[in-house]
């Protein structure tokens, strides 16, 4: 099998960015098919593409290499890691992107990229702004191509920094958890996983002002209704039948998220 490669990055697709990135893993390895998982990740904010890439990458065949850009700290002494886990290898900035790929549980394995492996590849002396290009999409197709083991390109990282999207959390007798990102339908997608839901008899959702029981399907409610339900990466979603919750309820990333039992 050809070897694969998924982006996901905050660049949009403004400007030529992430095509030079594809330009740059074709010229490194020809035969790679590489996959765009989403380029609409929130500007700066790595939590986000940890979100999506954690409930994404097993999706794909084992042996993938995901490669993820959100980098506010590009050009500075920040850490950039490749990561085995679940039998697929992430490439990554050290800022916080990574842990909630495996904070379900399972063992990680993680290595960073030391200074003198990377001078010793003979690649073009990289910008100061653009390390996806210089850095990353060489490092991905080198290591999808098995020309480079992770292992190979510096020391172990026996703990990476931390995810700043924390955990949902008790408070009293309702959890918490916040609105991680927002779809192109409007709905709110939080980080409230349905196994978090397993001991309560009937979740009552509390965004806003308003509540509401768990729904199985947008159809389920009229036109114009807000709804909570379990969507199909298995989180709490508040959605509007056929409109924007995001627009309708004025939330956006961030915003608190409560579920409580209705006795």
């Amino acid at each position: 099998m050809n070897p694969i490669i998924t982006l996901t990055t905050d660049f949009g697709h403004k400007g030529p960015f992430v095509a030079v990135m594809k330009g740059v893993i074709l010229q490194h390895a020809p035969d790679t098919r590489i996959i765009d998982l989403t380029h609409e990740i929130h500007v700066h904010w790595p939590a986000e593409a940890g979100f999506w890439l954690s409930r994404a990458y097993r999706y794909f065949p084992a042996g993938t290499v995901h490669m993820a850009v959100v980098d506010p700290g590009v050009g500075t002494e920040r850490n950039i890691v490749a990561l085995e886990f679940d039998g697929h290898v992430f490439v990554a900035p050290d800022n916080g992107l990574l842990p909630t790929v495996f904070e379900n549980g399972g063992h990680f394995k993680a290595w960073r990229m030391s200074d003198e492996w990377h001078a010793a590849q003979g690649w073009p002396t990289p910008s100061n702004t653009f390390h996806g290009r210089d850095i990353f999409a060489p490092l991905a197709a080198a290591i999808a191509t098995g020309r480079v083991r992770p292992a190979d390109i510096g020391p172990a990282v026996p703990e990476l920094i931390p995810s700043l999207l924390e955990e949902p959390a008790r408070e009293g007798r309702e959890l918490r958890g916040c609105v991680v990102t927002i779809d192109h339908f409007g709905n709110l997608i939080t980080n409230i996983d349905e196994r978090h839901l397993a001991d309560l008899r009937r979740p009552l959702i509390r965004v806003a002002g308003r509540q509401f029981t768990l729904q199985q399907t947008y159809g389920r409610v009229q036109p114009g209704d807000f709804l909570a339900l379990i969507n199909s990466f298995g989180v709490v979603e508040i959605a509007r039948a056929e409109g924007s919750a995001a627009d309708g309820l004025g939330l956006g990333r961030g915003a608190p998220v409560f579920v409580a039992d209705d006795y």
